[in-house]
C-alpha cells in the first residue's frame, strides 16, 4: 500500500513508523489511521526521563530520532545499564507496561529525542481488532527476547573483551554517541577496563 494514502505527512515521525511496520506485515489504510489515531508524539530533552522507578510504565515507545538507555539502580546507587536503543527501534520495561505494576526501571535520553508512544489500553486494542498489529509487535518483543538471551549467555561464558566485541557489532552507530561510562556499565566493567581493552584491540589489528 502507499502510506501516502493517509493523512501523514511524507516525512512526518508517523510516516516513519508505518514504513517501520510496513517492513514487517505492511498496514493497510485503515490500520494506518489507527497508527495515526494512536500513536502520540513527545520531544525529550537530554538527560530527560520518559520513566523512573516507582512509577508504572503505561506506554511502549518507538524512537524516531535519538537514544535511550533503560537501567536500574542498585541499593548502593550504582546504575546498571540493560538497553540502549535508538532511531527505528522500541524501548519499554515489559514487565510494568503488561502488569501495570511500579517499574523498576528508569528510561533516560541520552540525547535530545523524538519519540511516538503509545498507550497500553491502545495497544490492547490494536491487539484485538487488528491481528497485523499483534503479528507485528510479537516479532519485536521475540527479537527483544533474544537480545537478552544473548546478553546473559555473554556475561556468563564470555570475556570482557569479548562483550565488547559484541557489543560493537551490536551498535556500531552508537559508538560515538554513548559515553564510555555508560558502555561500561552495560557490559559489566569499570571505565577504566574498557579503556584498557579498547587498546588492546588496536594494538592487536
Amino acid at each position: 500500500m502507499d502510506i501516502t494514502a493517509t493523512s501523514v505527512d511524507k516525512e512526518s515521525p508517523l510516516n516513519q513508523l508505518i514504513r517501520f511496520f510496513n517492513g514487517y506485515f505492511a498496514l493497510d489504510e485503515k490500520e494506518c489511521k489507527e497508527v495515526v489515531r494512536l500513536f502520540s508524539q513527545r520531544n525529550i530533552r537530554r538527560r530527560g526521563y520518559v520513566l523512573q522507578e516507582g512509577d508504572t510504565c503505561r506506554h511502549y515507545f518507538f524512537i524516531v530520532s535519538g537514544c535511550f538507555k533503560m537501567f536500574a539502580v542498585d541499593p548502593s546507587g550504582k546504575e546498571h545499564n540493560l538497553q540502549f536503543a535508538s532511531e527505528n527501534e522500541w524501548i519499554s520495561d515489559l514487565h510494568s507496561f503488561y502488569s501495570q505494576e511500579p517499574s523498576r526501571m528508569y528510561i533516560e535520553a541520552i540525547e535530545p529525542s523524538i519519540i511516538l508512544q503509545i498507550q497500553h489500553d491502545d495497544l490492547l486494542y490494536l491487539f484485538i481488532h487488528y491481528h497485523k498489529f499483534d503479528r507485528n509487535f510479537r516479532i519485536i518483543t521475540e527479537h527483544k527476547y533474544i537480545n537478552f538471551q544473548n546478553r546473559i549467555l555473554q556475561n556468563i561464558s564470555s570475556t570482557a573483551e569479548e562483550r565488547y566485541i559484541s557489543f560493537t557489532k551490536q551498535y556500531p552507530e552508537l559508538l560515538n554517541r554513548i559515553p564510555n561510562t555508560q558502555i561500561a556499565s552495560y557490559l559489566g566493567i569499570t571505565p577504566e577496563f574498557l579503556s584498557k581493552i579498547r587498546k588492546n584491540i588496536v594494538i592487536e589489528h
